[in-house]
């Protein structure tokens, strides 16, 4: 396998003709691909950046092997990587003159990638300390009791609202993104549908939100309860009620990510049926330019 079996291109529309059906043979492990891709492709590269996104397939003897994309300037995400392959795609990239900030992906992909990337550029990775689990849906185990109120899926005349939590979700969670009516299409948030879960009186208490269906998979992504209505049970019921209707709207797996660094929200979800699949890892880069390897 040599470094020149990667076909980079800035048009996503390429990339999902060569990798499109290789993504979705697996869409847990390519989650990331697939929902960025389709990103890309419905709302165009202008929406995420001034500079040109970037796509590769690793092919060889007309089967792909990988792919990856990034959206510079954010980290580059491969799909899962053997450490020869991180080695090429490292050759590949560095041969070509790219920096990198950082690389997002699997546990051992990412760190066969950092290895690689040491070597041909001498740039220094440093693992960053949050690290991510994805979880894939098995039998959804809806809470039991459920808190007292129901669930509610939000649609258009919503927005306000949606916009609320998402701003408080992302405030939370340490994003730096404006969220108002002017902003709102050019966030991630925008392309999801939201749940809430609501008292018997009508009080919001707590949103999950849910990302189109892509390759017979949706993700969920995001589930927030504010810090002093948590422990009441809303996060499950949400969750729960997020799940069934991602199920309902046809989807063959369901996956979300949780923080490795909150114990409380890995074991609501395990408890609801979620199944480990992968860890997750970045590392960031030194500055060093690349050098031809």
């Amino acid at each position: 396998m040599r470094p020149d079996d990667w076909h980079l291109t800035e048009d996503v529309d390429d990339f999902l003709v060569r990798a499109g059906d290789f993504l979705r043979s697996r869409p847990g492990p390519h989650v990331m691909q697939l929902t960025w891709a389709e990103r890309v492709r419905a709302r165009g590269a202008d929406a995420f950046g001034t500079e040109a996104p970037v796509f590769g397939v690793l092919e060889r003897a007309g089967e792909v092997h990988a792919a990856f994309y990034r959206l510079p300037p954010r980290a580059l995400v491969p799909t899962p990587l053997t450490p020869e392959q991180a080695d090429t795609l490292a050759a590949r990239l560095a041969t070509l003159g790219h920096s990198l900030p950082s690389v997002s992906a699997d546990h051992s992909t990412a760190t066969a990638f950092a290895e690689a990337w040491q070597r041909h550029t001498g740039a220094t990775p440093k693992l960053r300390d949050t690290r991510l689990r994805l979880y894939r849906l098995g039998t959804l185990i809806p809470p039991e009791p459920m808190p007292a109120g129901r669930g509610r899926v939000l649609g258009e005349q919503d927005l306000e609202q949606v916009m609320f939590w998402c701003g408080e979700f992302a405030k939370a969670v340490g994003e730096d993104v404006s969220i108002d009516a002017d902003t709102w299409a050019g966030t991630r948030f925008a392309d999801k549908r939201y749940t809430l879960w609501e008292t018997p009186d009508g009080t919001p208490v707590s949103i999950a939100g849910m990302n189109p269906r892509i390759g017979g998979q949706v993700q969920v992504d995001i589930v927030y309860t504010p810090a002093p209505l948590r422990g009441r049970g809303y996060a499950g019921a949400v969750t729960a009620e997020v799940s069934r209707a991602a199920l309902a709207a046809g989807a063959r797996d369901v996956v979300l990510f949780a923080d490795l660094s909150n114990p409380t929200s890995n074991a609501l979800y395990q408890r609801l049926g979620y199944r480990t699949l992968t860890d997750w890892a970045a590392y960031e880069f030194s500055s060093a330019a690349p050098e031809v390897s």
